[in-house]
């Protein structure tokens, strides 16, 4: 038995039928083709598979589907624009955040999230929120020095608007 769920996804009207079971990280991936939304461990260790839902940080392997009827989601795939990197992306280019790349959709989610709680964040606070993600091959200092760099880059981006 499927049931109909309605979401906006990166901004746009979305929906389908899906089994009650359904990973939300299935449902982007198989059915939206939306595959910049990793599947890692399934079972919310990695964090490879992280967005943003009604605005929160959520692993979409330990959320179904279902419970994502009504809300607005988030992918990697929404943070950039056409032509544009989003300044998160663009800071883990520019600092090397990544090597594989297999869990940079997460972590570049989870700093996102981060600097749009904490604009201006401390290492420490950088090193304590991205502990929810797992990366087997940069050795993290690089993911540290990228949300720094964007934090600076989205502060001076905020005040250019004013």
């Amino acid at each position: 038995m499927t049931r109909a769920i309605a979401l906006t996804v990166n901004g746009e009207q979305c929906g389908g039928d899906v089994e009650p079971r359904t990973l939300l990280v299935h449902f982007l991936r198989d059915q939206l083709g939306l595959t910049g939304t990793h599947v890692g461990c399934v079972v919310g260790e990695c964090g490879a598979c992280s967005i943003l839902v009604d605005g929160a940080l959520v692993k979409s392997c330990l959320m179904l589907a279902v419970q994502a009827d009504g809300c607005a989601v988030t992918t990697i795939e929404g943070l950039s624009t056409p032509g544009a990197l989003h300044p998160v992306q663009e800071a883990f280019v520019n600092r090397f955040g990544l090597q594989c790349g297999f869990c940079t959709p997460g972590f570049v989610m989870a700093s996102h999230a981060l600097l749009m709680r904490n604009p201006n964040p401390t290492e420490e606070e950088i090193r304590r929120d991205l502990s929810s993600n797992l990366c087997m091959c940069t050795g993290y200092v690089q993911i540290v020095e990228a949300v720094k760099e964007a934090a600076v880059t989205l502060e001076q981006w905020r005040t250019s608007r004013t």
